[in-house]
């Protein structure tokens, strides 16, 4: 590789943009300035406080209706698991009974 070749390459280079000042700004104009861009953050910051505490609000909100939802289930599964032993109980008494009625009927029969 000559020397040649190195020079080749440079010209091939992008030549880096040249920075330009920046315009120039009165100082009134530059308080103005800085005085809005403040005034727009605050009221992003204001903005963002606002949906932070909406969506506070519906998670309280969700959490609640889950509670709920949750109690209504827990209160059903105990009167549903109260009625199938009530339910039971007498399915057992029942059965109690025929098996008391087939014995007093071979009784019966054997005496007859």
């Amino acid at each position: 590789m000559g020397s040649g070749e190195s020079g080749a390459r440079r010209e091939r280079r992008r030549a880096k943009p040249e920075k330009r000042p920046a315009p120039k700004m009165s100082e009134g104009a530059a308080r103005e300035a800085a005085a809005e861009f403040e005034k727009e953050q605050k009221r992003r910051e204001a903005e963002r406080r606002r949906e932070e505490t909406a969506r506070e609000r519906d998670r309280e909100r969700r959490e609640k209706a889950t509670a709920k939802a949750q109690a209504a289930l827990d209160k059903a599964e105990r009167e549903h698991a109260k009625r199938a032993a009530a339910i039971q109980a007498e399915a057992e008494a029942l059965e109690k009974r025929s098996r008391a009625e087939d014995d007093r009927w071979g009784k019966e029969r054997g005496r007859l």
